[in-house]
């Protein structure tokens, strides 16, 4: 096992030795099959194969293990994958991560072949934030490892779990500019929480093991296993432990005692305080604890846009989402509380804005599992370093002693609740819908949303139609909301959308494109066509790059250049022609029922909905604006 980076909330750390010993892994020759892959179990059996396993002896839960012996490197990889409780894996095949798919062609684990690599990657993301554990996505060396190099960035810029294996050229080629060869290891290790090279057949299943359960540990992120050939059919019969944590490795769970405390009676003696409920709270699995924290003591709650279902949108205490395009009411909120309790939030600039306006009156309170966080971008006077649910518990506990140490309660906050509830009405977000006008998108949203159960996915591309679909579908759960935000990547909804939907199969899952984004990875339909997957996918056509248009018009003299696309395809003839339903969407008297056709189709659907070219997103805060400064109209701006 070679840990090669290791960029984590560890506590302490030591050095691996990165030496491999290519001496020791000689190359041999991988038996290859004429079995491709399929999303049954068995990626690949071939007809003979499939009546010999009937044929086998069934054994229960509690019986005798089924699985083969491990015989190579590959199987080895493949018992620590189904140890680690893996159950899908999104991937594309090629020559060296050849022998690994063989190594999975009598496992457990259900493979989906992607129609390219980022899709993998970015399906294997969704169904890690929808699951809670790592998405486990397989390329080969070369092009398949840079191809999933956009959705691992992407991964690691929203700390979401994710498990990339990539082939690699022997190990006795490495360094020579082998067919295929790139330095993978090298290529992603500023993106990776952890990336190891693979040296021995004989610990490679281990150290796939250990690769999962960093990915799942403390703040989760993206981890790497790139594994050369003769790693993988080299001989071993070693069958891998359960998935470890290095033993270096160390976890914040409670925060100290005494700062808890403080923050505690900074809570207690505020007038105006303010809950900001982030993306860690998700992933912490603490939305209970903050929903029960600010329901106890009536304390307003604002989310990030990673941090959309954290708290349900429909309570009388939340104000939706800050930041660039949040809604008018969280940015005012931001700008005028005096004790801010920040939870799971990095504090990214399309929040912040200026950093100098951000909250300028508050006594900032920074709960977050990793310490690299804290006071990163933002001050805290009140560093609270340990897991979300945990420190949330802790601060509860301490609140009755605060309370009466400042002889104050929870009803001094009555004022301030009633304000916030004075900029819902001064700012609401609403839009006109003349007849004589073109569709409006935010209307559409609102009508799937209207249509579509409260537990419904919500997946998007990004741009003005990321934007739409997220200040107006209203999220009443947590893992509701998948979506790029830190990386913001073009393309990722509709493989995002698979991976929810295989992650979540009993659930809807509805996918709002722009034709931008669509048209970037629309050959996932293709993969959703073959696997039946029940997904709705709306594009909210504008013939352009939305929001770069909107930026042109708004700074740069209305100068578009190549933002507009007004050569793109019918995307319903497009769907069809992949074997999914295509319907087209103009008058709004059709909204209700062409949504209601998509849905209903018993398998993809691709809504084309062609909404007013014109329309931008509001409110909107400029770049390094003040966030209380927020623009109606671009005349504001």
């Amino acid at each position: 096992m070679v840990p090669v980076s290791e960029r984590t909330d560890q506590v302490t750390s030591t050095e691996a030795d990165a030496e491999g010993d290519p001496a020791a892994n000689p190359e041999t020759e991988a038996t290859e099959t004429d079995g491709g892959t399929t999303s049954e179990a068995g990626a690949g059996t071939t007809t003979e194969a499939r009546v010999e396993a009937e044929l086998e002896p069934e054994t229960g839960a509690d019986g005798p293990s089924d699985r083969p012996a491990v015989e190579t490197g590959a199987g080895s990889i493949a018992h620590a994958l189904e140890g680690a409780g893996v159950e899908h894996v999104f991937g594309v095949q090629g020559g060296a991560i050849m022998p690994v798919y063989d190594g999975l062609y009598d496992s457990a684990l259900t493979h989906v072949t992607m129609a390219h690599e980022q899709g993998a990657a970015h399906a294997a993301d969704a169904y890690g934030q929808v699951t809670g554990t790592p998405g486990v996505c397989m390329a080969t060396s070369g092009p398949g490892a840079t191809n999933l190099v956009t959705g691992i960035a992407d991964a690691d810029m929203d700390s979401d779990p994710l498990l990339a294996l990539t082939g690699q050229v022997p190990t006795s080629f490495v360094g020579n500019d082998a067919f295929q060869e790139t330095d993978t290891v090298g290529v992603t290790r500023p993106i990776t929480k952890a990336n190891y090279f693979a040296d021995d057949s004989e610990t490679v299943g281990d150290t796939v093991g250990e690769a999962f359960a960093l990915a799942e540990a403390g703040r989760q992120g993206p981890t790497l296993v790139d594994l050369p050939k003769d790693v993988s059919v080299g001989e071993t019969d070693h069958e891998p432990d359960s998935p470890e944590l290095p033993q270096y490795y160390e976890v914040p769970e409670e925060a100290d005692a005494a700062a808890v405390e403080e923050a505690a009676r900074a809570l207690a003696s505020a007038e105006q305080p303010l809950i900001l409920s982030g993306g860690g709270v998700t992933k912490g699995e603490a939305s209970p604890e903050l929903r029960d924290f600010a329901t106890e003591h009536g304390i307003p709650v604002v989310t990030t846009m990673p941090g959309i279902g954290t708290f349900p949108e429909d309570h009388d205490l939340c104000l939706s989402w800050a930041g660039m395009h949040g809604t008018g009411y969280a940015n005012m909120a931001i700008s005028h509380t005096d004790c801010l309790l920040a939870v799971g939030t990095r504090f990214d600039d399309r929040l912040t804005g200026g950093i100098e306006t951000f909250a300028p009156d508050a006594e900032v309170i920074h709960v977050d599992v990793d310490p690299a966080e804290i006071s990163k971008n933002i001050h805290a006077d009140h560093p609270l370093v340990g897991d979300a649910g945990a420190v949330l518990d802790q601060l509860a506990g301490a609140m009755g002693d605060a309370f009466d140490a400042e002889d104050s309660s929870s009803e001094a906050y009555a004022a301030w609740r009633e304000r916030c509830t004075e900029w819902k009405a001064e700012y609401p977000m609403d839009y006109p819908t003349p007849d004589d006008a073109p569709l409006k998108p935010q209307f559409v949203v609102e009508a799937m949303c209207e249509a579509c159960p409260e537990d419904t996915i919500v997946t998007s591309g990004v741009g003005q139609h990321q934007m739409w679909a997220s200040q107006y579908w209203t999220f009443r759960h947590p893992r509701t909301w998948i979506s790029s935000h830190g990386l913001g990547t073009m393309g990722y909804g509709l493989p995002s959308a698979i991976g929810a939907k295989v992650a979540a199969p009993d659930r809807e899952v509805v996918c709002f494109d722009g034709d931008g984004s669509f048209l970037m990875t629309s050959q996932g339909l293709s993969v959703a066509v073959r696997e039946n997957l029940d997904i709705t996918v709306v594009v909210l056509n504008n013939e352009a790059i939305g929001m770069v248009r909107q930026w042109q018009d708004a700074f740069f003299e209305r100068r578009r250049m190549a933002s507009e696309y007004p050569w793109l395809p019918d995307f319903a003839k497009l769907a069809e022609a992949f074997g999914a339903k295509g319907l087209t969407l103009q008058e709004y008297d059709d909204v209700a029922d062409t949504l209601q056709e998509a849905r209903e189709y018993d398998g993809p659907a691709v809504v084309d909905a062609h909404i007013d070219p014109a329309e931008n997103v509001y409110p909107m805060v400029a770049s390094g604006g003040d966030n209380a400064q927020f623009a109606l109209s671009e005349d504001q701006l």
